[in-house]
């Protein structure tokens, strides 16, 4: 028996942070964007960077759906801010939503494998309708438990209906 989804109320929150357009068909190939997002976030050293941040967390939040799990959104890696922060150049202020939220802790293992693997379960989830997605926003933390990219866990929350 699968353990029932986790769900929690998450008061609205604002990430500063790297902005890139892609979708699903193209993060499964070679040719995926988010891991190059990653790449120039601590490439271009962005985090001393984003002003008046709340705390130690990295986020990645997605947002901007055109539809559903099909469709382009936007992919956010950044931190939350105060309220208000406005952005540097090159980076975008994005709005998470209040609202209800499943919870998904991937397992512990590199991210690559671990934080794809979570998402693959969503998407099954999904299909067979034991999720109702809102597709307004999306985002997963790195927390304390994400220091070590080759053996971390995230927490993926997904906006619900």
């Amino acid at each position: 028996m699968e353990s029932p989804i986790k769900q929690t109320n998450v008061p609205g929150f604002t990430v500063i942070g790297i902005a890139a357009r892609t979708d699903n068909a193209k993060e499964s190939t070679s040719d995926g964007i988010i891991p190059k997002q990653w790449q120039r976030f601590f490439s271009e050293g962005m985090l001393p960077k984003i002003p008046d941040t709340a705390g130690p967390n990295l986020y990645a939040v997605y947002t901007d759906y055109a539809n559903d799990h099909n469709g382009a959104y936007t992919y956010v890696v950044g931190a939350a801010v105060k309220d208000g922060t406005a952005a540097p150049g090159g980076m975008v202020v994005k709005r998470v939503l209040t609202g209800q939220y499943a919870v998904f802790t991937t397992e512990v293992g590199p991210f690559a494998k671990v934080v794809p693997a979570a998402w693959q379960r969503i998407f099954k989830l999904e299909e067979e309708g034991k999720l109702k997605r809102a597709y307004k926003t999306d985002f997963e933390i790195y927390d304390q438990r994400a220091q070590n990219p080759q053996s971390a866990q995230i927490d993926i929350y997904i906006g619900l209906k």
